[in-house]
């Protein structure tokens, strides 16, 4: 089956070519091949859904001949996360972007067949498609063991497979990557009206046809990167759900610019504006989906993100090269040849009117687009890397602008600049919104970048609703974009709460001994096995009377290290979030632990968290050199933590002007033991200082009792993120069933 899974891709790569190439004599000759087309687009889709049959009876029959089945399943993996290993792997994701293409490329023809554009359309579809084919068949899931690992013996099958990676197994492994590359998949359609209208110069076939499928592209993306968010922040134990990680970047990236072009698309329709915009984001928003998948695949980033794919070997890199270098050159260059026709009309003066404003919206998404890029693209020249703080501070500015234009946009209307009766409308909604940012500063946020963040994010929110509820119910289909924006608004205030005003706590919960911290009283009961063979950590959290036990999760994973899963207590107020660390085991009595310290560095001691600060001699005496009757004396200031209290203990070396140094002991109370210098190096230079000491505990017990050492957070109105996103998928969705009806 394996053999038969390769050929069978070759056949899907050979008929996509006959399709295009007949869709390609179709519309730049007289000759009608457009049924030999089609035939040839069913019979690539129908071979790209028996390859992907194949290999997932590969998986499901547990035939580690196959190198694919072998690297990513194993025998223990339950049906579902042995599904879920049909894209875990390079080879696999490829196809499964191939079998979303395939899918869509038949409803596609029907869609165009029926509106007179499918010879344009469906030859660049098909052209896209190809390369996906071609691809597969240089990085394929259809090869023998022996062949993708030369070190095994040829015929000799494993017993076993290596197993999907422990972060994968877990249910929204399920759900997050397929939406993603449907999304992926999607996106080609609007590159291929845009180009197939640039081909045949029938500009407003794009912004006829397209706009269904564009809505639907967007939705789907941007539905596959929230539940990307969501799988972080609730079981990767990340502590948040978006970190700007390089490759979450790269997916979203493109939904922005799909976004912006949604927007000056609809100013098109009405206007005739934006033409030349709307084809240059159409051709942007799928070269940035295959650019996604270079930084992802090509391992270019495999020193900067947790996401990134290994090294595909050198032909799949420069196919992926080539694949873009299409793209780009294909949809750019008509554009270029196109530059006569598409000229825009005289500059229209009128700065308030819709299409402007929408315009406005446009840009500055497209904006944050670049910022993004340009942090996202760093590593490709360098070993330079973007901290998150570079993204944050840039976006702001930026969504405080995006919330305000939503507003204000809806308050003007089509080529008529009148901004006296903006502002008049506007009116009620803004003094509500200030009223809220009010309430909020009385509430005690009183950073001014976030109250103005809140302002244009309540402001977008109160237009918007106002509108709905004005709405006639039998009109509901039309309000599409108005709860999207409710959406990102809600969304938006969630992304002020969580970011600005979450508090974390770093501390170390000894058994059975409760310890407050966040207003809570923790207390760690002990740990369990789970029915996997993971172990869950008991927490009992109090307060005012009243508690809940979480119970987060860690494991030893080989390979990977030991992975971590965190527990949640939500309600509407806010997420009780706490995500583990690391077990301090207890050590017997009577033993000698020795440990160095780097400056500015902390090491855990028994669940003790301890710092090196500084050398001191100053507390010693102005002249160290005379400050003691017997030697120079110098101090190591350490600093000593236990999430709960401080202690800073010094303990000295003296130096005498003749014989060995000694090492005097400092007692600490933290950790109920004797601290001793046994050595120190003063770092010059670029090297760095340490000290080394050893903790010595003579109490006959135990040097500490077992703790569990966790990140405890208080997340403020997180669920206003998912709301957010919940309304603002719904508002997608109706706007795509109106514009399909509509198209």
């Amino acid at each position: 089956m394996t053999v038969l899974g390769y050929w069978t891709i070759v056949f899907a790569l050979i008929a996509s070519a006959l399709s295009l190439y007949n869709y390609y004599r179709t519309a730049t000759t007289k000759t009608i091949a457009t049924a030999r087309a089609r035939r040839f687009v069913k019979l690539s889709a129908a071979s790209i859904v028996l390859a992907s049959a194949f290999l997932l009876t590969l998986l499901l029959q547990h035939d580690f001949s196959n190198g694919y089945v072998y690297s990513y399943s194993s025998r223990s993996l339950p049906l579902h996360f042995l599904i879920s290993s049909f894209y875990a792997g390079q080879e696999g994701s490829f196809l499964f972007w191939a079998l979303c293409s395939a899918v869509i490329s038949v409803f596609l023809m029907r869609f165009t067949g029926k509106r007179n554009s499918e010879p344009w359309v469906m030859a660049v579809f098909m052209g896209a498609q190809a390369f996906l084919l071609l691809l597969l068949t240089v990085k394929t899931p259809f090869q023998y063991v022996w062949e993708m690992f030369p070190q095994a013996a040829v015929n000799q099958i494993p017993a076993d497979g290596r197993g999907l990676n422990p972060l994968l197994q877990n249910f929204w492994m399920v759900a997050h990557p397929p939406v993603l590359f449907i999304g992926f998949a999607a996106m080609a359609v609007p590159f291929s009206f845009a180009v197939g209208a640039l081909w045949k110069k029938q500009f407003s076939l794009m912004s006829e046809q397209t706009f269904p499928w564009l809505l639907g592209a967007s939705l789907v993306l941007g539905l596959g990167i929230m539940l990307g968010a969501y799988w972080a922040y609730g079981i990767l134990g990340w502590g948040g759900y978006w970190g700007w990680d390089p490759v979450e970047n790269s997916s979203l990236i493109p939904w922005l610019t799909s976004v912006a072009l949604i927007h000056t698309m609809l100013a098109e329709r009405k206007t005739k504006k934006f033409i030349r915009t709307n084809f240059a984001l159409a051709i942007a928003s799928f070269l940035l989906v295959v650019y996604s998948t270079f930084l992802t695949r090509s391992g270019i980033l495999g020193d900067s993100s947790v996401h990134s794919f290994v090294d595909p070997g050198a032909t799949v890199y420069w196919l992926l090269v080539a694949f873009l270098l299409a793209i780009a050159g294909t949809g750019f260059g008509l554009m270029y040849r196109r530059r006569a026709d598409l000229r825009p009309d005289a500059r229209d003066p009128r700065l308030l009117t819709r299409e402007s404003f929408l315009g406005a919206g446009a840009l500055v998404v497209i904006l944050s687009a670049v910022v993004i890029l340009f942090g996202t693209s760093l590593p490709i020249t360098g070993t330079t890397t973007v901290e998150p703080a570079f993204y944050d501070a840039t976006n702001l500015p930026i969504a405080i602008a995006i919330g305000l234009l939503i507003g204000f946009s809806l308050f003007t209307q089509w080529g008529i600049d009148d901004w006296v009766h903006t502002i008049k409308r506007s009116a009620r909604s803004l003094v509500v919104s200030v009223a809220f940012i009010a309430v909020l500063y009385y509430a005690g946020v009183h950073d001014w970048a976030m109250l103005l963040f809140a302002l244009s994010s309540a402001f977008a929110f109160v237009v918007n609703l106002e509108i709905v509820l004005k709405t006639p119910k039998v009109n509901i289909r039309l309000l599409g974009g108005k709860l999207a924006h409710i959406g990102l608004g809600i969304f938006f205030l969630g992304v002020i709460s969580t970011g600005k005003y979450s508090t974390t706590q770093h501390l170390a919960l000894q058994l059975n001994t409760p310890q407050e911290t966040l207003g809570h009283t923790l207390t760690y009961v002990g740990y369990e096995p789970t029915h996997d063979g993971k172990f869950a950590f008991n927490i009992r959290i109090e307060k005012d009377g009243e508690g809940f036990t979480l119970a987060p999760i860690m494991f030893d994973a080989g390979q990977q290290g030991i992975m971590r899963n965190p527990d949640i207590a939500s309600s509407f107020m806010r997420d009780f979030y706490v995500s583990p660390v690391s077990l301090e085991r207890p050590t017997a009595h009577a033993d000698h632990e020795t440990y160095t310290i780097p400056k500015g560095e902390s090491v855990s001691i028994g669940g003790i968290t301890a710092r090196f600060v500084r050398f001191d001699m100053d507390q010693h005496g102005t002249d160290p050199m005379t400050s003691r009757d017997d030697g120079m004396a110098i101090g190591s200031v350490l600093e000593l933590s236990n999430g709960a209290s401080r202690e800073t203990i010094t303990p000295i070396a003296v130096y005498p002007t003749d014989g060995t140094p000694r090492f005097e002991t400092s007692r600490s109370k933290l950790m109920n033991a004797n601290v001793q210098l046994v050595s120190m190096n003063v770092g010059m230079g670029s090297g760095k200082s340490t000290v080394t000491v050893k903790v010595d505990r003579h109490d006959g017990a135990p040097h500490q009792p077992e703790a569990l050492v966790v990140e405890a957070s208080i997340k403020p109105f997180t669920n206003l993120l998912w709301a957010g996103t919940f309304i603002m998928m719904a508002g997608f969705v109706l706007a795509m069933v109106k514009r399909f009806k509509e198209a």
